[in-house]
């Protein structure tokens, strides 16, 4: 036998992508699929400034992403949103609906060109993955897969079974972990971003407390939690605080309270919260009404009875009520004013570990 001579790192590589068939080793100083470097935005500002450390963020491209939550606190509202900013972006937008509940119109209103959208009925979680599956190994485009709901999707057995629970335990969680340990390399590989909607349940236990630390759980089994690489989980606040209402007092949208449940950019845990419009034409993510609350604390901004005053780049000082916001977020240069002292104090000074912790985590309930 002829002894082996010494191979470089770039033989090694050549050598691994031929026996795979695929480019599977990389260089992690040049391109790479495990380097996120693109997002897509959510349609909230105060959102994207808090998923990835020391940037403004969004959806990660080439990842796996849940939105969870409570019911109407806007899941299929912020996906549509995702939708229509991945579209800017020229990526290829596919929705898969199980409950056939989108409206065409709810979708232009949020943005979106749905003459672009593909949408597909979900008929079974196999499906879904398999669908998937087959559009990445022929489609060259970056794509945006939504799921519309992971929670409500049967699996075959479940359509074609009796309505006995018992007959299909844990079937959908096989066939997840199964899927998504076929799915995740391809994704990354192509650049594209895979989004699931999902559902936040009570948890039922039978200690007290798991279920004071562990309030909700979500369906699907273990395996989707290991496969997301960012879990966005929406809840509301208490009664009547969680509506907004019109002059004469009719609902027309709600507040919700996002928390990262689960982030692999470092900001597991980090809170925000917007309010979402869906009882006028103009619904969706209400984000600049939302920035207030993210900067009244600021050394910028001081009050005095019913006025605020917020410290402009060159010195001046520009007075205000809150219920002028959004008139004052009119004006340019005070909008881009609210936008870096928004990066200041939601980015910069976490990721350096500025001021105190429980600014950026604490729970408040109101």
């Amino acid at each position: 036998m002829s002894k082996t001579g010494k191979l470089s790192m770039a033989d090694m590589r050549k050598l691994i992508n031929k026996r795979a068939g695929m480019t599977v080793a990389h260089n992690l100083n040049e391109e790479n699929p495990t380097e996120v470097n693109d997002w897509i935005p959510t349609g909230s500002r105060w959102l994207d400034s808090i998923i990835c450390k020391g940037q403004l963020a969004g959806i990660p491209v080439g990842k796996v992403t849940e939105i969870a939550g409570l019911e109407a606190t806007g899941k299929s509202f912020l996906a549509a949103q995702v939708a229509a900013n991945a579209q800017k972006k020229g990526i290829d937008v596919i929705y898969f609906d199980s409950e056939s509940a989108i409206d065409p119109s709810f979708l232009e209103r949020a943005g979106c060109d749905v003459d672009t959208l593909l949408y597909v009925q979900a008929q079974s979680v196999e499906f879904v993955l398999e669908t998937i599956e087959d559009l990445l190994a022929n489609n060259e485009n970056r794509m945006l897969f939504i799921w519309d709901s992971l929670a409500l999707t049967p699996a075959i057995s479940d359509v074609e079974g009796d309505f006995n629970p018992q007959s299909s335990m844990a079937v959908k969680a096989r066939i997840l972990a199964k899927g998504m340990s076929k799915l995740t390399v391809p994704i990354a590989n192509s650049q594209s971003t895979f989004l699931v909607l999902n559902q936040l349940k009570s948890n039922i236990t039978s200690r007290p407390a798991e279920a004071l630390t562990t309030p909700y759980v979500t369906p699907g089994g273990k395996a989707m939690i290991y496969a997301y690489s960012l879990r966005i989980w929406l809840t509301g606040r208490k009664a009547k605080a969680a509506y907004i209402t019109d002059e004469s007092g009719f609902r027309i949208g709600s507040e919700v309270k996002v928390k990262l449940e689960k982030s692999r950019f470092g900001t597991q845990g980090r809170q925000c919260n917007f309010k979402i419009l869906w009882g006028t034409d103009d619904i969706g993510v209400q984000d600049d009404q939302s920035l207030f609350e993210a900067i009244k604390g600021s050394k910028y901004m001081s009050s005095a009875g019913a006025w605020y005053s917020m410290e402009m780049a060159d010195g001046k000082v520009e007075k205000f009520q809150p219920s002028k916001w959004e008139q004052k977020m009119a004006d340019p240069a005070f909008k881009q004013r609210v936008y870096e002292i928004m990066d200041e104090e939601v980015i910069q000074k976490f990721d350096q570990r500025l001021g105190k912790a429980e600014d950026f985590y604490e729970e408040k309930d109101e």
